[in-house]
Formats: C-alpha cells, structure tokens, sequence
C-alpha cells in the first residue's frame, strides 16, 4: 500500500518533466546504438596495441552485438518483473564498469571480455528505456514526437559514432572510445532518480535457462557464418556450427512452451503484428548496418578519406535522419498510419542501395556518395519508427518490456547476422573477381557494389512482407 501510495505520488511529479526524462533517455539510446559503430575507425590502433589478427579484430564488435541481443529478452523480462527504472539503472552501473574494464584493457581476451560486459549492460538498458518512454507519453500526438525523437537518437548513435570515434582516436587514444562512456554514465544515473518514475512490477521468477539458451544459439550462428569465409561454407565447422545454433534454439523454444514463467511466453507472438513487425524490424537491420559499414570502407579505401574525413562525409546522413524522425515522420504516421510509412520508407532505402550498388571505384562524394546517402536517410527516417510502432501496436501494458526486448533483440540480432551475411557474400566476390586477373581495387569495389545490392535486395523482402502480413491497426 505504501508502495502504491509512493507511485502515485511521484508519477505525476516525473510525468512534468517528461520531456527532461525523454532527454535523458534518448542519450542512453544514442550511447548504446554508437557503442555498436564507434570501434570501427579504432580497430588498425587497438590491433597495433593489442597484437589482434585481422580475422581476430570482427570480435571487438561481434563480442558486443552478440551479448546485446543475446541479453535483450532477459533485460526486457527484467523490467517487467523489477520496474524498467530499476533495470534501467543497473544496466548503466554494468555499461560504465565494462567501459572502464574496455578502456584499460591489457589484451585481446581483456578487451573481448569488456565487449561482451558492454553488451550485456546494454541489453538491459533499452528495452527499459524504451518502456519508460512509452510510460510517459500517452497522447497519441506526444508519443509519435517522443518517438520520433527516439528513433533519431538510435540512428544518429550509429552513423555518428563514426565520426566520433574518428576524431577520438586521432586527436586522443582508442582507449577513450570505452571510456567515454563513464562519465556520460555517470550523468546518467545522477538524474535518473528525479527524471524517471519506478513503475509497475510483477511477481514472477527470471528464466536464466532461456537466457542462456538464446545467447549460446546466437553465438555460434553469428560465428558460423562470420568464419564460413575462411573455413568453406560447405566445410563441417560450418554445417556444424550452424546446425548447433539450429538445435539450441528449438530447445530454447521447447522449453519456452513447457514453463510456467519463461523468459518470452509464446502467447505473445499471437499480438497483431508483433511477429511480423519484428521480422520487418530485423530485416530493416540487415540493410541499413552494411549500408554505413560499406559505405565507411568505401570512403576510406576507394576515395582515400581519413577516418575524421569519411566520419565528416556521413554527417548529412546522420543529420538529416535526426531532422526528418523528429520534424516529419511522427506527423506523417499520424496522417498516414504507420504501414504505409514502413513500406514507403523500405523503398526508398532499398532505391538508396541500388544507387550504391552501382558506385564506381573513382567516384566522388558530391555525385555519388551525397545523393544516395541523404535518400537512404529519408527511407531510414520512415521505417523505424513505423516499425518499432507496428511491433508493439497490440502489446498489452504489462507486455512493454518482453515486446520493447523483443523488437530490440530482433533488430540487434538483424543487425549481427545481416552483416556478418553481407560481409562474407561481399568478400566471396571481391575473391572470385581477383581469380580473373582483375586489379586489386576493382576487385573490391566490386565487393562493396555486391554488398549494396544484396542488402537492397533484403530491404525488398521487408516492404513485400510489411505489404501483406503487417495489419493496420489503430494507434
């Protein structure tokens, strides 16, 4: 009752300073997306320090992702069960103490393993943040905005990280691509107190099993085909690895149906749109992360950019994302529907991609590089967030976590195993090229064209399934 009464009370004190509260979760957001991209530039010094193999240097980012997607279902069951601030809040103590364990690190296992620590931390963090914002905001009009804002915090997180961590590791070290995270961290949990009310919590039990049954499932899956380059596709690591990653999901689902409190009840999936709002979700990922990937290596191996120059190069994407989430796509949605919104935004990102896939190897960034770059942010801006909307349309108040972890696990996971897909198709090419006496540049411009098209090819599938299987529904 005391408890009840103490709610009540702050609630209305922390829904005031609701947009103060959507600040402070918006920079969770933005850190947590730019911790997946801001090691991309650093990864030539951290191999001089740390005596990585260039095989070896795809774990600095896959020991992350993996643990952020693996850990999602349990960080949005978590919130359910504990409160989404509570969650919130120990996901950040986790985050600031692996950034400092990442920062520090004296070898290639200590690094991997803050990687991993920094995901995990992660994987508590958004799925409460997402639930805390859909808390605070419950006019229809409110929301789209606060969404909108959210979603531009998640993309620009991922192209700025770029950049920052281009200007980090040239004007400071690779260390402080980690430990920046600290002191913002630490702000964070500073003002989470007055900013964020507790929120309800549930009686139930914290399925640990499933947790481990997902993560294990998504590690070997992710390093099956990640290593398939090296070791053959057809080779029995691969069919092996792959095939255990097969086994350890069904058991997963198995036991997922046979408990009374599992870590993702199978009802769920009967939610409209839930399933296939998070298939197009993941695909979504499986797009648009090789697209700024590539799209990096293209400026920094094809046009000879620095790596502060290619970061510069992508700021009119990441700023026209943030425009266009926050000023457009939250009116249209309200206008048109968030299904209309997500097919149209799936098809101009898949037309950016086409234009990519066509770039010349002696391009340049006003002609080939600017045009494409700005229509991918404006198909980006319109299918995220109507996607993240048609995930969660039909979840119930006390589903927000398990859905906002799903919808955030789907497209984390869309996200590892879409590039680590897209990377070892793009390497395949760049090889056979090479077999024909093509020069080395050629070659793996026409890898990175390869690449392109193939992640617009995905981006084709999500607006065909989005067309017929997500349904309109009322928002």
């Amino acid at each position: 009752m005391k408890k009840n009464m103490e709610q009540s009370i702050n609630k209305p004190a922390a829904y005031s300073k609701r947009w103060s509260a959507l600040f402070l979760l918006c920079t969770a957001q933005f850190i947590v997306i730019m911790d997946t991209s801001i090691i991309g530039v650093a990864l030539p010094a951290i191999k001089a320090d740390l005596g990585y193999s260039q095989s070896g240097l795809q774990w600095i980012f896959n020991a992350y992702v993996i643990a952020f997607g693996g850990f999602l279902l349990l960080g949005g069951r978590l919130s359910d069960l504990f409160g989404a601030r509570k969650v919130f809040m120990w996901g950040f103590v986790i985050l600031s103490a692996a950034s400092l364990l990442a920062g520090v690190a004296w070898s290639e296992a200590a690094l991997n393993a803050g990687r991993a620590l920094q995901g995990l931390g992660s994987a508590l963090i958004a799925p409460a943040a997402l639930t805390l914002v859909l808390s605070k905001f419950t006019d229809p009009k409110e929301l789209n905005k606060a969404l909108g804002f959210w979603g531009a915090s998640a993309a620009a997180g991922g192209s700025a990280g770029v950049f920052l961590g281009g200007a980090i590791t040239e004007w400071l070290s690779w260390h402080w691509v980690f430990l920046i995270n600290i002191p913002i961290g630490l702000a964070v949990l500073l003002y989470s107190r007055s900013l964020l009310f507790k929120g309800s919590t549930q009686k139930g039990k914290v399925d640990v099993t499933g947790a481990i049954l997902a993560t294990a499932a998504l590690v070997f899956a992710v390093y099956g085909i990640v290593s398939a380059e090296g070791a053959g596709w057809k080779s029995l690591q691969t069919i092996g690895l792959l095939a255990l990653s097969l086994v350890l999901f069904t058991i997963f689902f198995v036991i997922q149906k046979q408990k009374k409190e599992p870590l993702v009840p199978l009802s769920i999936f009967k939610v409209p749109n839930l399933s296939s709002g998070n298939l197009v979700m993941a695909l979504l990922a499986a797009a648009w992360i090789p697209l700024w990937f590539f799209l990096n290596l293209y400026l920094q191996q094809m046009l000879n950019y620095s790596a502060f120059n290619s970061g510069l190069a992508l700021l009119p994407m990441t700023i026209a994302i943030m425009f266009l989430m926050v000023g457009v796509t939250g009116k249209l949605v309200a206008k048109l529907g968030f299904k209309t919104n997500l097919i149209a935004g799936l098809v101009v990102l898949a037309a950016s991609l086409l234009l990519f896939s066509t770039i010349p190897a002696d391009g340049t960034f006003l002609v080939n590089v600017l045009p494409a770059s700005l229509l991918g942010a404006l198909g980006m801006s319109l299918a995220y967030i109507p996607g993240t909307i048609a995930s969660m349309s039909g979840a119930k108040p006390e589903e927000t976590g398990l859905a906002s972890g799903l919808v955030n696990t789907s497209y984390q996971v869309g996200s590892a195993l879409g590039l680590a897909i897209i990377v070892a198709i793009s390497a395949a090419k760049t090889n056979a090229v090479k077999t024909t006496g093509a020069p080395d540049m050629a070659a793996l411009n026409a890898g990175f064209q390869t690449a392109f098209f193939s992640a617009a090819v995905i981006c084709v599938i999500a607006a065909i399934i989005a067309a017929f299987s997500v349904k309109k529904l009322k928002n």
